[in-house]
């Protein structure tokens, strides 16, 4: 029983973490492992930190002939 205390406890930060990172639109799994190596910093780095825009999901952006092409491919 003390044991699952411990490990809630250790953990808390992380998942903490994590949490907060999803819920603005970041990676969790990233800000999990970044926050064993600076546990309370993150948090508040994290806080101050804007939420991600939905339209910038991706990790980047299609150039202007990709794009153009893509459509074009579309409406055929």
């Amino acid at each position: 029983m003390v044991e699952v205390l411990l490990f809630g406890i250790f953990f808390f930060p992380q998942t903490a973490a994590g949490l907060l990172a999803k819920s603005r639109g970041r990676n969790f799994w990233f800000w999990f492992f970044i926050s064993f190596l600076i546990p309370i910093i993150s948090l508040f780095v994290l806080l101050y930190l804007k939420d991600k825009d939905e339209n910038t999901n991706s990790r980047y952006q299609l150039a202007d002939h990709v794009r153009n092409r893509n459509e074009h491919s579309i409406d055929k």
